[in-house]
């Protein structure tokens, strides 16, 4: 009996990253239980399909549900390992809350057995994984020794996740080397990265730090756009001209900085580092600030128009995808509908609805709008022609306008095309 015959998985959080990771797991031959609360994501997901947008999920979701190796429920059940892909939101104080983290982790303790797995792939501050070990042997009869724990963040890209879920290199971070080993004999079973060992408080701060680094990149961009707004210099031209440097890579601007991660974990940081993390601190206030800009530019823009209607080119935080989390487009769009500065339209062809808003089709814009704002490079505004733009006054933050700039690699404010996490 091989390996994946005898383990069976208990995923709990079906959302962007647990479904995901439930489909390759059942695809490689595991069987998988998967624990939503969402009662009409697991109604989504039975029924053999995903109830987000990501490429080949829907297909993946369909040949696991029907070969009988996946399915939605909404309470743990007895397995071998127990994968937890929870959110892990900012609190109050902009710290990591980990409630999301808690809760799974207190709906498994009835269900674990000596000899169980236990991954937090949730992004988490440094002491996250002990915290989870301290909480079980807090809950149940078990003991030191009894379990394995790992921190194995995940580092994929949405759009791409099912591809780079099995060929991205993988972070293992054990609690101890007896869990770290066990962690490597489970991911090497799909995964065909290489595996990096260490111990969890190494894996906690490494995915930490690689969203931190992101952000001060994307900061640099974001300001450079601002500083040649008033200089009046082309920013994309002088980006492209400064890369010809052989060590510059300096990325795209945008609307600010969106997702779960990248918004997200460098206040991790900031958080715990009492003061020391001055540019990480000052990297978020600037990616912070770009959507206030934006929208303070698209105001200034209409300030001479009577009744002006402006459409806005995409919604989420990244191109080609539905996820609206932390999205600076969106906070442009409520900015400026709260504004009054006129009736504000929604395009957004990865989106069925989006509350408080009026999402309206392509052609209605091209009617009914004055203003074009460019927020989000979805593939499909690369097709609008310099002729439908004509007679529009066009404001464009993510490049979709610009000669220099292509299809998939215009998001540096939220991913590149070939950047590594999420």
């Amino acid at each position: 009996m091989t390996l994946i015959e005898r383990q069976a998985v208990c995923v709990v959080g079906l959302g962007y990253i647990g479904l995901p990771t439930a489909a390759v797991l059942a695809s490689c031959g595991y069987k998988v239980h998967g624990v939503e609360t969402d009662v009409r994501a697991r109604e989504i997901i039975n029924s053999g399909r995903a109830h987000i947008i990501e490429h080949d999920l829907d297909m993946l979701v369909r040949a696991g549900i029907e070969s009988g190796r996946l399915a939605a429920f909404a309470e743990p059940v007895t397995a071998d390992v127990f994968v937890l892909c929870v959110p892990t939101p900012l609190g109050p104080d902009r710290g990591a809350d980990l409630t999301h983290v808690r809760a799974a982790t207190e709906s498994i303790c009835p269900v674990l057995k000596k000899g169980d797995l236990v991954i937090l792939e949730s992004t988490s501050p440094p002491g996250t994984t002990k915290m989870i070990a301290e909480l079980v042997f807090a809950n149940t009869d078990l003991e030191p020794g009894d379990l394995y724990f790992v921190h194995a963040p995940e580092r994929v890209l949405p759009g791409r996740i099912l591809h780079e879920v099995v060929q991205n290199d993988r972070i293992i971070g054990g609690l101890d080397e007896e869990s770290t080993q066990k962690g490597r004999a489970f991911f090497e079973t799909f995964v065909r990265g290489e595996l990096i060992l260490c111990d969890s408080r190494m894996a906690e701060m490494a995915k930490l730090v690689e969203n931190a680094s992101r952000d001060v990149q994307i900061a640099f961009a974001n300001e450079l756009s601002m500083l040649c707004e008033d200089l009046d210099i082309d920013v994309r031209e002088l980006i492209e001209i400064a890369n010809r440097h052989p060590r510059v890579n300096i990325l795209e601007p945008g609307p600010g900085v969106g997702g779960h991660c990248i918004a997200v974990d460098p206040w991790f940081i900031v958080d715990m580092a009492k003061g020391k993390a001055r540019l990480l601190e000052t990297a978020r206030a600037v990616n912070d600030s770009k959507p206030r800009w934006v929208a303070d530019k698209v105001k200034n823009a209409t300030a001479a128009l009577i009744d002006p209607v402006i459409a806005c080119f995409g919604a989420t935080y990244k191109a080609d995808i539905d996820d609206l989390r932390e999205s600076p487009a969106l906070k442009i769009i409520q900015d400026l509908q709260a504004s009054g500065v006129g009736r504000v339209l929604v395009v957004d062809p990865n989106l069925d609805e989006l509350p408080g808003c009026q999402l309206v089709a392509p052609e209605v814009a091209y009617l009914e709008a004055d203003v074009f704002v460019f927020l989000v490079p979805h593939a499909p505004f690369f097709l609008i022609t310099s002729e439908q733009r004509s007679k529009k006054i066009v404001i464009d933050v993510c490049g979709v306008t610009s000669s220099r700039t292509r299809p998939g690699t215009t998001s540096g404010w939220s991913e590149r095309a070939d950047g590594p996490i999420a």
